[in-house]
Protein backbone atom coordinates (compact mmCIF):
# COMPACT_ATOMS: atom_id res chain seq x y z
CA UNK A 1 0.00 0.00 0.00
CA UNK A 2 1.39 3.41 -0.95
CA UNK A 3 1.90 5.78 1.97
CA UNK A 4 -0.22 8.48 0.37
CA UNK A 5 -3.28 6.20 0.47
CA UNK A 6 -3.30 5.94 4.29
CA UNK A 7 -5.67 8.30 6.04
CA UNK A 8 -5.78 8.90 9.78
CA UNK A 9 -9.12 9.55 11.44
CA UNK A 10 -10.21 13.15 11.79
CA UNK A 11 -13.01 12.21 14.18
CA UNK A 12 -11.05 10.39 16.92
CA UNK A 13 -10.77 13.09 19.60
CA UNK A 14 -9.11 15.77 17.43
CA UNK A 15 -9.50 18.15 20.36
CA UNK A 16 -6.64 16.34 22.16
CA UNK A 17 -3.90 17.47 19.81
CA UNK A 18 -5.48 20.87 19.27
CA UNK A 19 -5.42 21.52 23.00
CA UNK A 20 -1.93 20.05 23.38
CA UNK A 21 -0.47 22.28 20.67
CA UNK A 22 -2.14 25.29 22.28
CA UNK A 23 -0.60 24.51 25.67
CA UNK A 24 2.88 23.79 24.28
CA UNK A 25 2.87 27.01 22.26
CA UNK A 26 1.75 28.90 25.37
CA UNK A 27 4.68 27.39 27.29
CA UNK A 28 7.21 28.80 24.83
CA UNK A 29 5.44 32.15 24.63
CA UNK A 30 5.17 32.85 28.36
CA UNK A 31 8.76 31.71 28.95
CA UNK A 32 10.00 33.73 25.96
CA UNK A 33 11.89 30.75 24.53
CA UNK A 34 12.69 29.65 21.02
CA UNK A 35 11.66 26.14 19.97
CA UNK A 36 15.06 25.69 18.37
CA UNK A 37 18.57 25.06 19.70
CA UNK A 38 20.01 27.00 22.61
CA UNK A 39 23.56 27.44 23.89
CA UNK A 40 23.60 24.03 25.55
CA UNK A 41 22.63 22.43 22.24
CA UNK A 42 25.46 24.20 20.44
CA UNK A 43 27.91 23.04 23.14
CA UNK A 44 26.64 19.48 22.81
CA UNK A 45 27.05 19.57 19.03
CA UNK A 46 30.66 20.73 19.34
CA UNK A 47 31.38 18.15 22.03
CA UNK A 48 30.00 15.23 20.00
CA UNK A 49 31.89 16.28 16.89
CA UNK A 50 35.11 16.58 18.88
CA UNK A 51 34.50 13.17 20.46
CA UNK A 52 34.25 11.75 16.94
CA UNK A 53 36.94 13.60 15.00
CA UNK A 54 39.71 14.31 17.54
CA UNK A 55 40.48 10.60 18.14
CA UNK A 56 40.79 10.18 14.36
CA UNK A 57 43.34 13.00 14.28
CA UNK A 58 45.26 11.45 17.18
CA UNK A 59 45.33 8.11 15.34
CA UNK A 60 46.40 9.42 11.95
CA UNK A 61 49.06 11.79 13.35
CA UNK A 62 50.41 8.94 15.51
CA UNK A 63 50.06 10.87 18.74
CA UNK A 64 48.55 7.62 20.00
CA UNK A 65 50.70 4.67 18.94
CA UNK A 66 49.92 1.65 21.12
CA UNK A 67 47.35 -0.97 20.14
CA UNK A 68 45.36 -0.38 23.33
CA UNK A 69 45.52 3.37 22.83
CA UNK A 70 44.32 3.12 19.23
CA UNK A 71 41.46 0.83 20.19
CA UNK A 72 40.45 3.27 22.91
CA UNK A 73 40.36 6.02 20.30
CA UNK A 74 38.12 3.94 18.03
CA UNK A 75 35.84 3.20 21.00
CA UNK A 76 35.53 6.93 21.73
CA UNK A 77 34.74 7.49 18.07
CA UNK A 78 31.92 4.94 18.41
CA UNK A 79 30.44 7.03 21.22
CA UNK A 80 30.91 10.20 19.21
CA UNK A 81 29.36 8.62 16.14
CA UNK A 82 26.25 7.60 18.04
CA UNK A 83 26.16 10.98 19.79
CA UNK A 84 26.18 12.78 16.44
CA UNK A 85 23.43 10.51 15.14
CA UNK A 86 21.23 10.90 18.19
CA UNK A 87 21.90 14.42 19.37
CA UNK A 88 23.10 16.54 16.43
CA UNK A 89 22.14 15.52 12.91
CA UNK A 90 18.80 14.11 14.07
CA UNK A 91 17.47 17.53 15.08
CA UNK A 92 18.94 19.21 12.01
CA UNK A 93 17.37 16.75 9.58
CA UNK A 94 14.03 17.29 11.30
CA UNK A 95 14.42 21.04 10.80
CA UNK A 96 14.31 21.66 14.54
CA UNK A 97 17.93 22.67 15.15
CA UNK A 98 17.52 26.17 13.73
CA UNK A 99 14.88 28.44 12.25
CA UNK A 100 17.16 28.65 9.20
CA UNK A 101 16.58 25.94 6.59
CA UNK A 102 20.12 26.42 5.33
CA UNK A 103 21.60 25.90 8.79
CA UNK A 104 19.52 22.78 9.30
CA UNK A 105 20.60 21.46 5.91
CA UNK A 106 24.30 22.08 6.51
CA UNK A 107 24.31 20.53 10.00
CA UNK A 108 22.17 17.65 8.73
CA UNK A 109 24.85 16.78 6.17
CA UNK A 110 27.07 15.52 8.99
CA UNK A 111 25.21 12.22 8.67
CA UNK A 112 27.38 11.65 5.58
CA UNK A 113 30.44 11.70 7.85
CA UNK A 114 29.08 8.80 9.91
CA UNK A 115 28.52 6.56 6.90
CA UNK A 116 24.93 7.39 5.94
CA UNK A 117 23.25 9.36 3.19
CA UNK A 118 21.07 12.27 4.26
CA UNK A 119 18.34 11.86 1.61
CA UNK A 120 17.70 8.21 2.48
CA UNK A 121 17.62 9.03 6.19
CA UNK A 122 15.06 11.78 5.72
CA UNK A 123 12.83 9.48 3.69
CA UNK A 124 13.02 6.51 6.05
CA UNK A 125 12.83 8.48 9.27
CA UNK A 126 10.89 11.68 8.58
CA UNK A 127 8.55 10.53 5.82
CA UNK A 128 7.89 6.87 6.62
CA UNK A 129 8.66 6.28 10.31
CA UNK A 130 7.24 9.49 11.75
CA UNK A 131 4.18 9.52 9.51
CA UNK A 132 3.34 5.82 9.80
CA UNK A 133 4.83 4.65 13.09
CA UNK A 134 4.42 0.88 13.65
CA UNK A 135 2.17 0.47 10.60
CA UNK A 136 3.09 -2.78 8.90
CA UNK A 137 4.23 -2.31 5.31
CA UNK A 138 4.85 1.43 5.65
CA UNK A 139 7.18 2.04 8.59
CA UNK A 140 10.63 0.99 7.37
CA UNK A 141 11.93 0.89 10.94
CA UNK A 142 9.96 -2.33 11.53
CA UNK A 143 10.33 -3.68 7.99
CA UNK A 144 13.10 -6.22 8.68
CA UNK A 145 11.53 -9.33 7.18
CA UNK A 146 14.87 -10.91 6.28
CA UNK A 147 16.15 -10.85 9.85
CA UNK A 148 13.45 -9.94 12.40
CA UNK A 149 9.75 -10.15 13.08
CA UNK A 150 9.02 -6.76 14.64
CA UNK A 151 5.26 -6.63 14.18
CA UNK A 152 2.49 -9.13 14.94
CA UNK A 153 1.24 -8.44 11.40
CA UNK A 154 4.34 -10.04 9.87
CA UNK A 155 4.07 -13.74 8.98
CA UNK A 156 5.22 -16.15 11.68
CA UNK A 157 8.30 -18.11 10.59
CA UNK A 158 10.67 -20.51 12.30
CA UNK A 159 13.70 -18.41 11.41
CA UNK A 160 12.58 -15.74 13.89
CA UNK A 161 12.39 -18.14 16.83
CA UNK A 162 15.70 -17.09 18.37
CA UNK A 163 15.64 -13.44 17.37
CA UNK A 164 15.76 -12.22 20.96
CA UNK A 165 19.12 -13.96 21.29
CA UNK A 166 20.75 -12.97 18.00
CA UNK A 167 19.36 -9.41 18.01
CA UNK A 168 22.30 -7.90 19.96
CA UNK A 169 24.72 -9.32 17.39
CA UNK A 170 22.81 -7.86 14.46
CA UNK A 171 22.24 -4.59 16.29
CA UNK A 172 26.02 -4.22 16.55
CA UNK A 173 26.39 -4.20 12.76
CA UNK A 174 23.52 -1.77 12.16
CA UNK A 175 25.65 1.27 11.29
CA UNK A 176 28.17 -0.83 9.32
CA UNK A 177 25.35 -2.31 7.23
CA UNK A 178 23.99 1.20 6.82
CA UNK A 179 27.32 2.24 5.28
CA UNK A 180 27.88 -0.86 3.13
CA UNK A 181 24.48 -1.99 1.89
CA UNK A 182 21.39 -0.38 3.37
CA UNK A 183 21.66 2.93 1.51
CA UNK A 184 22.09 1.14 -1.82
CA UNK A 185 18.97 -0.96 -1.21
CA UNK A 186 17.01 2.08 -0.05
CA UNK A 187 17.93 4.36 -2.93
CA UNK A 188 16.61 1.75 -5.36
CA UNK A 189 13.43 1.17 -3.37
CA UNK A 190 12.71 4.83 -2.75
CA UNK A 191 13.45 5.63 -6.38
CA UNK A 192 10.86 3.09 -7.55
CA UNK A 193 8.33 4.63 -5.16
CA UNK A 194 9.15 8.21 -6.30
CA UNK A 195 10.13 9.13 -2.75
CA UNK A 196 13.58 10.30 -3.84
CA UNK A 197 12.06 12.51 -6.51
CA UNK A 198 9.73 14.01 -3.90
CA UNK A 199 12.87 15.25 -2.11
CA UNK A 200 13.65 17.38 -5.15
CA UNK A 201 16.34 15.10 -6.63
CA UNK A 202 16.45 12.85 -9.65
CA UNK A 203 17.33 9.24 -8.87
CA UNK A 204 20.50 9.57 -10.94
CA UNK A 205 21.70 12.65 -9.06
CA UNK A 206 20.91 11.05 -5.70
CA UNK A 207 22.86 7.95 -6.72
CA UNK A 208 25.90 10.02 -7.71
CA UNK A 209 25.71 12.04 -4.49
CA UNK A 210 25.50 8.89 -2.42
CA UNK A 211 28.45 7.29 -4.24
CA UNK A 212 30.73 10.24 -3.55
CA UNK A 213 29.65 10.58 0.08
CA UNK A 214 30.41 6.88 0.60
CA UNK A 215 33.75 7.25 -1.17
CA UNK A 216 34.66 10.24 1.00
CA UNK A 217 33.73 8.37 4.18
CA UNK A 218 35.78 5.34 3.06
CA UNK A 219 38.81 7.54 2.36
CA UNK A 220 38.57 9.46 5.65
CA UNK A 221 37.84 6.64 8.07
CA UNK A 222 39.50 3.63 6.45
CA UNK A 223 42.17 4.67 3.95
CA UNK A 224 43.75 7.45 6.03
CA UNK A 225 43.99 5.42 9.26
CA UNK A 226 45.36 2.39 7.38
CA UNK A 227 48.03 4.55 5.72
CA UNK A 228 49.01 6.78 8.62
CA UNK A 229 48.26 5.06 11.93
CA UNK A 230 50.99 3.21 13.82
CA UNK A 231 49.13 -0.09 13.57
CA UNK A 232 49.17 -2.72 10.84
CA UNK A 233 46.18 -2.59 8.48
CA UNK A 234 44.15 -5.40 10.00
CA UNK A 235 44.42 -3.90 13.48
CA UNK A 236 43.11 -0.62 12.10
CA UNK A 237 40.20 -2.42 10.48
CA UNK A 238 39.42 -4.07 13.81
CA UNK A 239 39.28 -0.60 15.36
CA UNK A 240 36.93 0.56 12.60
CA UNK A 241 34.68 -2.44 13.28
CA UNK A 242 34.79 -1.72 17.02
CA UNK A 243 33.62 1.84 16.38
CA UNK A 244 30.67 0.60 14.36
CA UNK A 245 29.81 -2.16 16.86
CA UNK A 246 29.54 0.39 19.67
CA UNK A 247 27.61 2.90 17.59
CA UNK A 248 25.28 0.32 16.05
CA UNK A 249 24.38 -1.19 19.39
CA UNK A 250 23.60 2.19 20.94
CA UNK A 251 21.58 3.48 17.98
CA UNK A 252 19.54 0.29 17.64
CA UNK A 253 18.62 -0.01 21.31
CA UNK A 254 17.70 3.66 21.73
CA UNK A 255 15.22 3.53 18.86
CA UNK A 256 13.91 -0.02 19.37
CA UNK A 257 13.13 0.62 23.03
CA UNK A 258 10.80 3.42 21.97
CA UNK A 259 8.51 1.43 19.68
CA UNK A 260 8.90 -2.36 19.94
CA UNK A 261 7.69 -2.90 23.48
CA UNK A 262 4.94 -4.80 25.28
CA UNK A 263 2.75 -1.73 25.70
CA UNK A 264 3.12 -0.22 22.23
CA UNK A 265 0.58 -1.06 19.54
CA UNK A 266 1.05 -2.17 15.93
CA UNK A 267 -1.45 -1.40 13.20
CA UNK A 268 -2.70 -2.21 9.74
CA UNK A 269 -4.93 0.13 7.72
CA UNK A 270 -8.33 -1.22 6.77
CA UNK A 271 -9.20 -2.14 3.18
CA UNK A 272 -9.83 1.49 2.28
CA UNK A 273 -6.52 2.64 3.78
CA UNK A 274 -8.13 4.27 6.80
CA UNK A 275 -6.81 4.21 10.37
CA UNK A 276 -9.09 4.15 13.40
CA UNK A 277 -7.03 6.71 15.34
CA UNK A 278 -6.13 10.30 14.66
CA UNK A 279 -2.44 10.85 13.86
CA UNK A 280 -1.60 12.23 17.32
CA UNK A 281 -3.36 9.43 19.21
CA UNK A 282 -1.70 6.91 16.89
CA UNK A 283 1.69 8.33 17.95
CA UNK A 284 0.74 8.01 21.62
CA UNK A 285 -0.26 4.37 21.19
CA UNK A 286 2.85 3.34 19.23
CA UNK A 287 5.53 5.18 21.19
CA UNK A 288 7.06 5.01 24.68
CA UNK A 289 9.40 7.02 26.89
CA UNK A 290 12.02 5.68 29.29
CA UNK A 291 14.54 6.89 31.88
CA UNK A 292 13.15 10.41 31.86
CA UNK A 293 14.65 11.22 35.27
CA UNK A 294 18.23 10.62 34.09
CA UNK A 295 19.55 13.95 32.84
CA UNK A 296 22.95 12.59 31.78
CA UNK A 297 21.36 9.77 29.79
CA UNK A 298 18.92 12.19 28.15
CA UNK A 299 21.79 14.53 27.32
CA UNK A 300 23.76 11.83 25.52
CA UNK A 301 20.85 10.27 23.59
CA UNK A 302 19.56 13.59 22.30
CA UNK A 303 16.40 13.54 24.38
CA UNK A 304 15.15 10.54 22.43
CA UNK A 305 14.15 8.84 25.65
CA UNK A 306 11.37 11.47 25.45
CA UNK A 307 10.23 9.74 22.29
CA UNK A 308 6.56 10.63 22.75
CA UNK A 309 7.34 14.33 22.76
CA UNK A 310 9.66 13.88 19.80
CA UNK A 311 7.00 12.15 17.71
CA UNK A 312 4.34 14.70 18.53
CA UNK A 313 6.64 17.70 18.08
CA UNK A 314 9.56 16.76 15.79
CA UNK A 315 9.85 20.44 14.86
CA UNK A 316 10.95 21.28 18.43
CA UNK A 317 14.60 20.85 19.40
CA UNK A 318 15.15 18.00 21.85
CA UNK A 319 16.62 20.25 24.56
CA UNK A 320 13.03 21.33 25.33
CA UNK A 321 11.46 17.87 25.59
CA UNK A 322 11.88 17.52 29.35
CA UNK A 323 9.90 20.70 29.97
CA UNK A 324 7.05 19.98 27.57
CA UNK A 325 6.80 16.33 28.68
CA UNK A 326 4.85 17.46 31.75
CA UNK A 327 2.34 19.20 29.49
CA UNK A 328 2.03 16.17 27.23
CA UNK A 329 1.61 13.73 30.11
CA UNK A 330 -1.01 15.81 31.91
CA UNK A 331 -2.98 16.50 28.72
CA UNK A 332 -2.94 12.82 27.81
CA UNK A 333 -4.36 11.94 31.24
CA UNK A 334 -7.14 14.51 30.83
CA UNK A 335 -8.20 12.93 27.56
CA UNK A 336 -7.72 9.35 28.82
CA UNK A 337 -4.99 8.61 26.28
CA UNK A 338 -2.09 6.27 27.20
CA UNK A 339 1.28 7.79 28.03
CA UNK A 340 3.63 4.81 27.81
CA UNK A 341 6.68 5.11 30.03
CA UNK A 342 9.40 3.00 31.64
CA UNK A 343 11.10 4.42 34.69
CA UNK A 344 14.53 3.13 33.63
CA UNK A 345 16.29 2.24 30.41
CA UNK A 346 16.83 -1.25 31.83
CA UNK A 347 13.07 -1.63 32.20
CA UNK A 348 12.57 -0.63 28.56
CA UNK A 349 15.29 -3.09 27.48
CA UNK A 350 13.59 -5.95 29.31
CA UNK A 351 10.27 -5.08 27.72
CA UNK A 352 11.86 -4.87 24.27
CA UNK A 353 13.55 -8.25 24.48
CA UNK A 354 10.45 -9.91 25.95
CA UNK A 355 8.51 -8.52 22.99
CA UNK A 356 11.18 -9.75 20.56
CA UNK A 357 10.92 -13.20 22.09
CA UNK A 358 7.12 -13.28 21.95
CA UNK A 359 7.12 -12.12 18.34
CA UNK A 360 9.83 -14.66 17.50
CA UNK A 361 8.10 -17.69 18.95
CA UNK A 362 4.78 -16.52 17.57
CA UNK A 363 2.75 -15.97 20.75
CA UNK A 364 1.81 -12.51 19.46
Amino acid sequence: MRSDTVKFSIHNRPEFFKELVKRVNHHFKVNNRSKHANASMVFKSIFMCMLYFIPLVLITTQVVTSVAGNMSMWALMGLGMSGIGLAVMHDANHGSYSSSKRTNHLIGLIINFVGGYHINWRIQHNVLHHSFTNIHGLDDDIAKDHTFRLSPHQPKRKKYRYQAFYAPILYSILSLYWFIGKDIEQIRKYGRENLVQEQGLSLQRAGVEMFFTKLGYFALFIVLPVLFSSLVWWQTLLGFLLMHAISGQILALIFQCAHVLEETDFFLPDASGSMKNSWAIHQMRTTANYANNSRLFSWFVGGLNFQIEHHLFPNICHVHYRDISIIVRDTAREFDIPYNHHRTFYGALKSHFRTLNQLGIGTI
